[in-house]
């Protein structure tokens, strides 16, 4: 049992259920993986193992049909999520010692199919994509230590890459699971608005964050998929899980017939790098017996749009803070819950019109084409001491988020998104490409992705101790 760790999400599943396996030695499993690995990547700064071993111990294995049954696995929880009687901090001062005292909506329903939490993984101060923060420190990409596994979902997908757990949840709001999942070579989903029900913190009818699986392969995304949803009254969004799951309907795949490729949205300048392993892997896509070309929907307006009304959904959830707390703040969030409370009508009601613009023409955009395609991110990792990217291309950028542009205007349609490695770069880090599919279609989308992803046959990383 000493190999567990090698192991699939979905294998190891597999092995729970049939019993072949218990949900003990998975956490020791876990922990021995976690101590030989941590030390350098610091992906899972808060752990409690003993509590993981508590309940591994009393968990009762039965026959569960339900198809997200993750029969005593345990999972990796991210840092802005509450676990009962643990630490929350958001990697914020002003929460170091904060105790949540109860799950939260995402890791209730979790739990209550078959998971167990066994550490918190690291996050930038409140939000963003390197993670680092004053709390923990920074985390560190498996495939090169000295560069970013980005954020802010990065102890997660880092968690994964280093083999220390076989899954791990996320959220996204303006790529928060895409490019961790890029930069750490595994797979990051941000589903539909509505598909994992979120908990009370977040305003309930917002559709810019949503929560979501991170995995190492597709197979293993859609095994916690079904793990994660579900229908509830707390969350006027969500939706009950499809007939069969997510797997299933992963299963019962079919090719795309036409997919439209872009290497950067129309939008600015990428790395050239990554514009060419990104143009590679859309055309390895051709194999599927499918038509690529070069077309996309109008993103025209889109980086603004999502400037504004990320900044308003800052002072929404955060704006509270700042009379009291500014000095122990992350200036970055300073500044972005400013700019939210700084907002008039003359500035919000233009970028609505520009995100309804945009949906329509993604929506229309689908009637023709099943898949659009594009890089996850418009630079490869970069290193751990620099705290976002300045310039791309020789393009100098503005603002701390303006090098997420390819993820961040995604969220803007409510399309479901998932980032799948697709290749590195001549010094060996990975590279992302994204599989945006058809406005509510979820189901669909995981089985383009678990094609694409044999098309292009990507060797994960095994870091050695």
């Amino acid at each position: 049992m000493t190999d567990l760790w090698k192991l699939s999400a979905t294998e190891a599943v597999a092995l729970l259920r049939k019993g072949e396996a218990s949900p003990m030695e998975m956490v020791d499993a876990a922990a021995i993986r976690i101590e030989a690995v941590e030390p350098r990547i610091n992906a899972l700064p808060i752990r409690f193992l003993d509590v993981a071993r508590d309940q591994a111990r009393v968990f009762r294995r039965k026959n569960n049909d339900h198809p997200g049954w993750l029969a005593g696995l345990p999972i990796a929880v991210k840092d802005y999520n509450d676990v009962g009687g643990q630490l929350t901090t958001y990697g914020a001062p002003i929460f170091a010692t904060n105790i949540a005292p109860r799950d939260d909506r995402t890791v209730a329903l979790l739990r209550a199919n078959g998971a167990i939490p066994l550490a918190k993984s690291n996050v930038p101060e409140f939000a963003g994509s390197h993670t680092f923060n004053p709390v923990w420190g920074v985390t560190r990409n498996p495939w090169n230590e000295d560069f970013t596994a980005g954020g802010s979902s990065g102890g997660a997908a880092a968690s994964l890459a280093a083999h220390e757990v076989w899954l791990a949840n996320g959220s996204c709001l303006g790529g928060s699971l895409r490019i961790p999942a890029s930069f750490c070579g595994i797979v990051g989903m941000r589903p539909s608005p509505g598909v994992v029900p979120r908990g009370d913190g977040l305003p309930a009818f917002d559709t810019l964050w949503v929560d979501g699986p991170m995995a190492r392969n597709v197979s293993d995304l859609a095994l916690m998929l079904d793990a994660m949803t579900g229908l509830t009254a707390h969350d006027p969004l969500s939706r009950p899980i499809p007939a069969g799951g997510y797997q299933a309907a992963m299963a019962a795949r079919r090719p795309p017939r036409r997919i439209g490729f872009s290497p950067d949205l129309g939008l600015r300048r990428i790395d050239p790098d990554v514009a060419k392993i990104c143009r590679t892997a859309s055309q390895q896509l051709a194999d599927l017996e499918t038509v690529v070309e070069e077309v996309i929907p109008d993103f025209t307006g889109g980086i603004e749009c999502f400037q504004v009304l990320r900044a308003l959904l800052f002072a929404d959830v955060r704006g509270e803070l700042l009379p009291a707390e500014r000095h122990r703040i992350n200036p970055d969030i300073v500044w972005n819950i400013e700019k939210g409370l700084g907002l008039a009508a003359a500035d919000i009601l233009p970028a609505m019109r520009v995100r309804h613009r945009i949906y329509h023409n993604v929506a229309q955009f689908f009637d023709h084409y099943d898949l659009l395609v594009c890089p996850t991110v418009a630079v490869p990792p970069f290193p751990v001491e620099q705290r976002f990217p300045t310039e791309i291309a020789g393009e100098k950028l503005t603002t701390y988020i303006d090098w997420m542009f390819l993820t961040f205007v995604l969220t803007l349609t409510s399309c479901p998104v998932i980032s799948i490695p697709c290749g590195v770069t001549t010094t060996g880090l990975p590279i992302g490409l994204q599989l945006v599919g058809r406005p509510h279609g979820d189901s669909e989308l995981l089985g383009f992705a678990r094609l694409a992803e044999q098309a292009l046959q990507f060797s994960p990383l095994i870091m050695k101790v």
